[in-house]
């Protein structure tokens, strides 16, 4: 997914849902030392395994902010990540494994759109049941699923598909993890949907 987003140098980008910060070498890796990452999540022991990470790997363009992402105020967010030295917007956004993690995760999605820049490239990772031959996994995937407390029939990446252009879609592990990528839209009053 972070291959699809075609981050550059110097973007921020966005890790919604960031946990403990797996995303972040691969992140660096595309925006460098002269872009940001903001992550945010509601999890204060998460967030202090990614501020470790951070740290000992020198990042110092890494902004990490404590919020449940269904409730949180894209305003108050943006003035936070001002402050911490970045820009109120990023330039691109994504979500692994987190949205059928989150309750409504339409909410998430909503507050993910508002804290990027028009035409922001967006990107979900998540889960559904396997498909075709693989299907005869479908009730481990769903225990797995039970016990990390997501919704396997979720689907954010539906949210996806209807609000961004360009989607490019991929698959993998018999359709269990679903890739979605696009940029984002607005509607027809000119704000984002």
């Amino acid at each position: 997914m972070i291959e699809l987003l075609e981050l550059t140098a110097g973007e921020q980008v966005l890790d919604l849902g960031c946990g403990t910060g797996m995303n972040f070498p691969l992140l660096q890796d595309q925006v460098g030392p002269g872009g940001r990452i903001v992550g945010i999540d509601r999890s204060a022991d998460m967030l202090a395994q990614a501020r470790k990470k951070a740290t000992r790997q020198g990042w110092d363009n890494v902004i990490l902010i404590q919020a449940d992402a269904t409730t949180l105020d894209p305003a108050k967010i943006s003035t936070q990540i001002t402050r911490a030295g970045g820009e109120a917007l990023s330039e691109a956004a994504l979500t692994t494994y987190a949205l059928s993690l989150m309750q409504p995760w339409q909410a998430a999605w909503a507050h993910m759109r508002k804290l990027t820049v028009e035409q922001a490239r967006l990107g979900v990772l998540d889960m559904q049941r396997p498909t075709g031959p693989s299907s005869v996994l479908t009730p481990l995937a769903r225990v797995a699923c039970w016990m990390g407390g997501a919704d396997i029939d979720a689907h954010p990446w539906t949210a996806l598909e209807r609000d961004c252009t360009d989607v490019r879609a991929t698959s993998v592990r018999g359709g269990h993890l679903q890739v979605r990528v696009g940029a984002k839209t607005s509607d027809a009053m000119g704000s984002p949907r």
